[in-house]
């Protein structure tokens, strides 16, 4: 990716990154959680919602692997203001990727439906891949990722004690096999992209 699409690209990307975050917190919230609105993560500002090393790690994707993904800092969830602990976290945990695959297919239909100079026809389509990764990453069941929640739909109570506590190593994981094994990773990666986006392909143009 070249630095003046990177600037371009870099306002969607803080933007998908803060309504990823903003989702977990409304759902959170809708299912009477208050702790994510009372820590002031119910907001819009992009700065409250910013981690930085997933924005490092989205920096790094971007200008080496041109596969860019990060991520953003967690929103505070208390499984105790749910009716049943697991289920009301895997929802919360389901909303951010799918409002990315959200941003992802609004995104999509505008490449696919309006005529865009050479520019910003690019860097539309980067902001497309952007969510679409977002939501495929957040997905990946290693904690703290939101699929290691929704896998924990599964696990008895002990069991995902133990599961979540793996919470802080998980991401030092992550970011040490994307640059261990990054061409794999990469290869996975952009398989799920082309058959993620033959869907969208039918969705859009079939508005």
């Amino acid at each position: 990716m070249d630095l003046r699409t990177f600037v371009l690209l870099l306002p969607i990307v803080l933007v998908s990154l803060t309504l990823h975050e903003l989702a977990h917190a409304w759902v959170a919230w809708r299912l009477g959680d208050p702790t994510a609105k009372s820590q002031g993560r119910l907001t819009l500002n992009p700065i409250v919602h910013l981690d930085p090393l997933g924005t490092l790690m989205f920096v790094l994707t971007a200008l080496i692997a041109n596969l860019p993904f990060g991520w953003a800092r967690p929103v505070p969830v208390d499984p105790r203001y749910f009716r049943r602990a697991k289920e009301g976290m895997a929802i919360v945990a389901a909303a951010g990727p799918l409002m990315n695959f959200l941003l992802a297919l609004v995104c999509w239909g505008v490449v696919r439906h309006v005529e865009l100079s050479g520019q910003w026809a690019e860097v539309l389509e980067k902001a497309y891949i952007v969510n679409l990764v977002l939501g495929i990453f957040n997905l990946v069941p290693v904690p703290p990722l939101d699929g290691s929640r929704i896998l924990g739909v599964v696990m008895d109570d002990a069991t995902y004690v133990r599961w979540i506590r793996l919470d802080q190593y998980g991401m030092l994981v992550v970011f040490g096999a994307f640059f261990l094994f990054q061409e794999q990773f990469t290869r996975v990666l952009t398989d799920l992209i082309i058959h993620v986006t033959r869907v969208m392909d039918v969705l859009v143009l079939a508005s």
